[in-house]
């Protein structure tokens, strides 16, 4: 059987420093070395981002049994890598039409983790939406985690775009989805890495 690889896929103006990163990754160092973690840092644009994430499945596909980790934005990724490689994810407060969400952030941007400046244009939201993915093919390769107060996206978005995909479903909370430390073991299962 071909070695695990977990690639975790981090949000808008996030990094592979972002907490939920780094406990997937602290979490497969400690119980499960066997599985190689890739936590990319992802361009600030959805080409070049995209791009770069075809990149790394390619690189690896033929080789590892991949799983998805993709929080935020990079929900709305895991569910353009699924369609086209079947991957299963887990999605964590995903966004899901961030094309919408994001017109309201035109303009100039500043990412808190590495304090890269960047101007956020239509054309960006236009590469956004090419990506996009109306409906789920199998829903039975998602785990959707949401907390019902995530203060940046609607959370009722995602629990009818993932109909039919197993949910947990949170009250309280917020974007960041807190004690994520919980899910951990049952992400690697559920990814079956």
């Amino acid at each position: 059987m071909k070695p695990s690889l977990l690639l975790y896929i981090h949000g808008f103006n996030s990094s592979p420093l972002s907490h939920k990163a780094n406990v997937m990754k602290a979490y497969c160092e400690a119980q499960r070395p066997d599985i190689k973690v890739v936590i990319p840092r992802l361009p600030c644009f959805p080409q070049s981002a995209s791009a770069l994430l075809l990149d790394i499945v390619n690189q690896y596909k033929d080789d590892y049994r991949i799983g998805l980790v993709g929080s935020s934005l990079g929900g709305y990724m895991s569910m353009w890598l699924n369609a086209q490689f079947g991957f299963k994810a887990v999605v964590v407060n995903p966004a899901v039409k961030p094309y919408e969400l994001l017109v309201d952030f035109l303009g100039e941007q500043e990412n808190p983790y590495t304090n890269e400046k960047y101007l956020l244009e239509a054309v960006h939201i236009d590469e956004l939406k090419a990506l996009d993915t109306p409906s789920i093919a199998s829903p039975s390769d998602f785990w959707l985690l949401q907390q019902v107060e995530d203060e940046v996206l609607d959370y009722r978005q995602a629990v009818t775009h993932f109909s039919g995909a197993r949910q947990t479903v949170e009250e309280g909370g917020d974007h960041s989805f807190v004690d994520f430390e919980r899910y951990p073991a049952q992400i690697i299962e559920f990814l079956q890495l």
